[in-house]
C-alpha cells in the first residue's frame, strides 16, 4: 500500500468516526438536575504522580464540609482506583475499561493529575485521560476562574473541552519521514453549546462582556466556524458586550494593566484555552492555585489545571505538593451540586490563606506540606463560620 492510500483511509476513519460523534450531539437529551437526586455519588480519583496526594487533602477539606450529608446518606464520597499510567500503559487504553464503569456509576468526579505521555517518554503513546474523560463523559465545558481582587481580575475562562486541537491528539500520523499530520475539529453544535454556556453564566452573574478568542485570521476554516457560531449566539443576548481577539494579542493583553481590567467571561477553543488558563493562573499564584471544573449535561468532573509532577516524584518531594487547586475545585464542585455555603466558605478560606501567607507551600522542605496547608485551611474555616455565627447573634 502507497504512502497516499494509507493515508486516505486513516483520514477516512477519523471522518467517519468524527461525523458519528455529530449524530449524537444532536441528539443528546437531558441535564442532571442536583436537587432532585436522592442521593449524590462523588467520585474521587487520586491519578499518579503528586494526585493521590494532594487529592486526598482536598477530599479531607470536602469531607469536612458535607460531614452532616455524608453521616445522613445524601451525599457518597466513593474513591476510585486504578486511573495510573502504569496501568494504563500495561492495558494500552486512557483509561481502563473498569474504572471507566465506575466513573459512569458517578454523578460528580473530583480527579486529581494524570500523566500524560509525551513524545520520547518511556510511556506507550496512550491518549491522555483528562482527554478522554472529558469525550467519554461528554464534558464539554472546561471552566476555569481567576480571581485577583486587588489586581481587579475577576476572569472566568469557558473553553471548549471536546473538540478543538486536541479531539484526536492521538490520531495523527506520519505520512513519510517527512511529513506529519495532525488534525482539528470544529462541529456546530459543539461550539453552539460552549458559547451559549458562557453567555449564560454572563446573563446569570450580572456580567456584561463575553469575549471569543481565536486564530480565525490564519485558521480560517476551524476557528473562522468557532468565531461566525459565537457571533450568532452573542445576537441573543443584546445586553451583553461581545468582542473578539486573537490569541496571540491576547497574550499580550493579560498583562496589561489597564486593558485587563476590562475582561470578564472568555470562551475559547480547547488549545487555546489551556494556553490562556495558564497564563492567567500566575496572576493568582500559580498553576498549583487555580481549580478547574469539566461540565456536560449528565456529568461533571472536577480538577487541577497541573500535571502530575513527575519531578517532585522523582525528587521525593510528593508529600510538598501544594494542594490548593484541588481545593479551589472542591469549592467548584460544592458550587455545581447545590452546595454553594460551603462553596463560599471553602473560597474565603482559600483566599485568606492566600494573603496571610502564613503557611506557604513552596513544593520543597523550606515550605509546608500538603498536609499542613489543608490544615491551615481547615482552621480558616472554623475562624470563618467561628465569624458568621457571631453576626448572625
Amino acid at each position: 500500500m502507497d504512502k497516499i492510500t494509507a493515508a486516505k483511509e486513516k483520514f477516512e476513519a477519523l471522518l467517519q468516526a468524527q461525523l458519528q460523534r455529530v449524530e449524537r450531539l444532536k441528539a443528546e437529551t437531558g441535564v442532571t438536575d442536583y436537587p432532585s437526586l436522592e442521593k449524590i455519588i462523588i467520585g474521587v480519583v487520586g491519578g499518579d504522580g503528586i494526585g493521590p496526594a494532594i487529592t486526598a487533602q482536598a477530599r479531607r477539606v470536602l469531607a469536612v464540609l458535607l460531614r452532616g450529608v455524608i453521616e445522613s446518606g445524601r451525599v457518597i464520597l466513593r474513591d476510585i482506583e486504578g486511573l495510573t499510567i502504569e496501568k494504563r500503559a500495561a492495558l494500552g487504553k486512557a483509561i481502563p475499561d473498569d474504572v471507566l464503569t465506575e466513573l459512569k456509576a458517578c454523578h460528580v468526579i473530583l480527579k486529581g493529575p494524570t500523566t500524560t505521555p509525551e513524545a520520547g517518554s518511556p510511556w506507550p503513546n496512550v491518549e491522555s485521560a483528562n482527554v478522554a474523560m472529558r469525550k467519554e463523559l461528554d464534558l464539554f465545558a472546561n471552566v476555569r476562574p481567576v480571581r485577583v481582587p486587588e489586581q481587579g481580575i475577576d476572569w472566568i475562562f469557558f473553553r471548549e473541552n471536546t473538540e478543538g486541537a486536541y479531539a484526536v491528539g492521538n490520531a495523527g500520523f506520519e505520512v513519510d519521514e517527512d511529513l506529519a499530520i495532525d488534525f482539528t475539529v470544529t462541529t456546530t453544535r459543539g461550539t453552539e453549546r460552549i458559547a451559549r454556556a458562557a453567555f449564560e453564566h454572563a446573563k446569570a452573574n450580572g456580567k456584561t462582556r463575553v469575549t471569543a478568542v481565536t486564530k480565525a485570521n490564519v485558521i480560517k476554516t476551524t476557528d473562522g466556524k468557532f468565531l461566525r457560531i459565537c457571533r450568532k449566539i452573542a445576537e441573543e443576548y443584546p445586553g451583553i458586550t461581545f468582542d473578539e481577539w486573537y490569541i496571540d494579542i491576547m497574550t499580550a493583553k493579560l498583562v496589561d494593566e489597564k486593558r485587563r481590567k476590562q475582561f470578564q467571561v472568555f470562551v475559547l477553543p480547547n488549545l487555546y484555552g489551556d494556553i490562556l488558563t495558564d497564563e492567567a493562573a500566575e496572576f493568582q499564584g500559580g498553576v498549583g492555585t487555580a481549580g478547574s471544573a469539566n461540565i456536560g449535561a449528565r456529568y461533571a468532573m472536577f480538577e487541577a489545571i497541573h500535571g502530575s509532577g513527575p519531578r517532585m516524584v522523582k525528587e521525593g518531594r510528593t508529600h510538598y505538593a501544594d494542594p490548593s487547586s484541588m481545593m479551589r475545585a472542591v469549592a467548584m464542585l460544592l458550587n455545581h451540586i447545590g452546595y454553594a455555603e460551603e462553596g463560599d466558605k471553602l473560597t474565603k478560606a482559600m483566599d485568606a490563606c492566600a494573603r496571610e501567607k502564613k503557611i506557604a507551600v513552596t513544593g520543597r522542605e523550606d515550605g509546608a506540606t500538603s498536609e499542613e496547608f489543608a490544615a491551615y485551611v481547615l482552621e480558616k474555616m472554623d475562624a470563618y463560620s467561628s465569624s458568621s455565627r457571631k453576626s448572625a447573634r
